[in-house]
Parts: C-alpha cells; sequence; structure tokens
C-alpha cells in the first residue's frame, strides 16, 4: 500500500510565544515550552532542526510516500520556510499556511497565502482559548475567510479543543459553507470525554478526519497502542472509515517511538480489515488532499536482522 501521513510538522528553529510564554530552540533537541524545559524532538536532531530533509530520511525508511505539513503556534508561523519546502518537494509534501488570527487582518493574509499557492489554510483552534479571552471561528471575519477558501478549492486544517468545546461553532462553519474541505485534526481528542462528537462532524460530505497525535494521546499504555485501536474500530462506526485518515504528529511523537511504529500498530493490528488499513493509512488521504504522483519506497532491511 501507500501509506500518507495527513499531520506533520517541520521548522527550521522555534522562537514565538503563546498565551504570553516563551517557547524556545534550546540544544540536544530540546525547547523551553510554556515555563518547562522538554524533549520537543529526538535527542539527535541536536541543533533542534526539524528539517524536510530528516524528515524526508524518517520517510523514506518507514515506507512513507508522503506527508501533510500542517501548523502550529507553539511552532510560530513557519508560512516562508514550508512555501521552499513545498516548491523543493512537490511530490512528498502538501503544505499548509497559517494567518495571525489573534489580530484583525487575518482573512487578508490567508488570502495572499492562497495566492503564493497554498492550497490549505490552518487554525489550531485550541490555541485561541486564551487565559484572558476566547477567539471564536464564527467571526465575520472568520467566515469570511472561510468563503474566500470555499469559493477557490482550499482546504480548511483544524485542530479542535478537547470533547465537544468547539463543535457548535464548526457546525456553524459547515452551514455557512458547506463546500469547504475540512481536516479535524488529532482524531477528536479520544482520550476526552464527548470526542465522539466530533467524529461526527464527519458525517457531512467535506469532513474528514485525521489521527495526528493518537500515539501522544494513548502514551501512557504505549506501544502497540491498543486504546487507539479501540478508537479508531469506534470511528468507523460513527462516520465511517472512508472518512479517517492516519497521521503522526512528527516530529513530538518520535520522541517517544520510531517514526514507523506511529502507523505500524495499525498494520499489525487483527481489529482492522486490509481494506480498512489501505483506506486509513493513505487511500483517503491520498483522494482528500490530491496527491497525483505517489513514490514507490521499497523495503530496506535493518543491518540487525
Amino acid at each position: 500500500m501507500k501509506i500518507i501521513d495527513a499531520h506533520s510538522h517541520l521548522w527550521l528553529r522555534q522562537d514565538t510565544t503563546w498565551n504570553g510564554k516563551v517557547i524556545k530552540t534550546l540544544d540536544n533537541g530540546r525547547s523551553m515550552f510554556l515555563g518547562e524545559e522538554v524533549q520537543m524532538v529526538p535527542p539527535f536532531m541536536i541543533d533542534g532542526r526539524n528539517s524536510a530533509e530528516v524528515f524526508l530520511s524518517n520517510m523514506n525508511y518507514a515506507q512513507v510516500s508522503a506527508a501533510v505539513v500542517t501548523q502550529e503556534f507553539i511552532d510560530g508561523i513557519q508560512n516562508d520556510y514550508l512555501e521552499e519546502v513545498q516548491k523543493r518537494y512537490p511530490d512528498r509534501f502538501f503544505v499548509c499556511g497559517m494567518a495571525d488570527y489573534f489580530h484583525p487582518g487575518f482573512a487578508q493574509q490567508a488570502e495572499e497565502l492562497i495566492n503564493r499557492g497554498f492550497k490549505a489554510i490552518k487554525i489550531p483552534a485550541h490555541r485561541l482559548l486564551l487565559d484572558d479571552r476566547r477567539i471564536l471561528m464564527t467571526t465575520d471575519e472568520m467566515m469570511r475567510m472561510f468563503h474566500v477558501m470555499e469559493d477557490r478549492g482550499v482546504i480548511f486544517s483544524v485542530d479542535l479543543a478537547d470533547g465537544d468545546t468547539h463543535v457548535a461553532e464548526m457546525k456553524e462553519i459547515i452551514e455557512e459553507c458547506p463546500g469547504l474541505k475540512i481536516a479535524i485534526g488529532h482524531f477528536g481528542m479520544p482520550t476526552t470525554p464527548r470526542w465522539q462528537e466530533q467524529i461526527k462532524l464527519a458525517r457531512h460530505p467535506n469532513v474528514m478526519i485525521e489521527s495526528g497525535g493518537i500515539t501522544w494521546l494513548f502514551n501512557s499504555e504505549f506501544y502497540p497502542f491498543h486504546g487507539a485501536i479501540r478508537a479508531i474500530r469506534e470511528a468507523i462506526d460513527i462516520a465511517g472509515i472512508e472518512k479517517l485518515m492516519w497521521g503522526s504528529d512528527y516530529p513530538r511523537t518520535i520522541t517517544a517511538i520510531t517514526y514507523r511504529m506511529s502507523y505500524d500498530f495499525v498494520t499489525k493490528s487483527k481489529e482492522l480489515s486490509e481494506q480498512e488499513k489501505v483506506l486509513f493509512l493513505g487511500e483517503n488521504a491520498r483522494r482528500f488532499y490530491g496527491f497525483d504522483h505517489l513514490v514507490e519506497l521499497p523495503y530496506i532491511k535493518n543491518m540487525s536482522e
């Protein structure tokens, strides 16, 4: 099968703030993150550079043909770098642009990103819940942006807060822009109450769910992530396998596991059929994102085998 990662991240350096707190690249794969030092990426990334070339090496080893690169405020806005990545590796990456939704004028920013060639715009909606305010996705400026995206065929990539926090807003957006293609990340946050309400949104024709970060969410039980498989099985019952896509949330998730492990728990599962695996691990994302020229990647035997 051809495998596509529907949720990953790239940056050359983290140097930003969110909610008044600092995120900054340190040495040996660590970052200062919202007041504490954390292992942000694997320790062999000693300079903290989470580059396309390192990711491609991981993808080639794990036989992942292509990846969708999303964005997050905790990494800083990476539009310039991702535009360069898309031009350099057009068959391997599909990149999302991101605007500054904390200040007026973001709709114009998003339109400029679309004019630059971005085919998706990202909103990390869980980061719009600040200590002193909540930024809604249903304001006039947001809706103007969504209408432009709908008219231009641009995908709306979004990560929602826990449970059904954002479900009412999403229903309003879907009703207002029924032709807007939407990818909801983090698999609805399946370790939180009422996560199924996010999955139900995929019953709408243009809405998909991707599993970026699911191994992080079930990290306490660890590999082979039986709880994650049960969540996938439940989501299939709710929305259908055709509405679900695999995502890794690379590189943060591979501080605990290898990149291949972030999907092979699915391939080894006996609770999913072979056809369900083919759809979940690549075919649904190929169709949704429009990947046309997926590379064939041979298996390279490990020296230790």
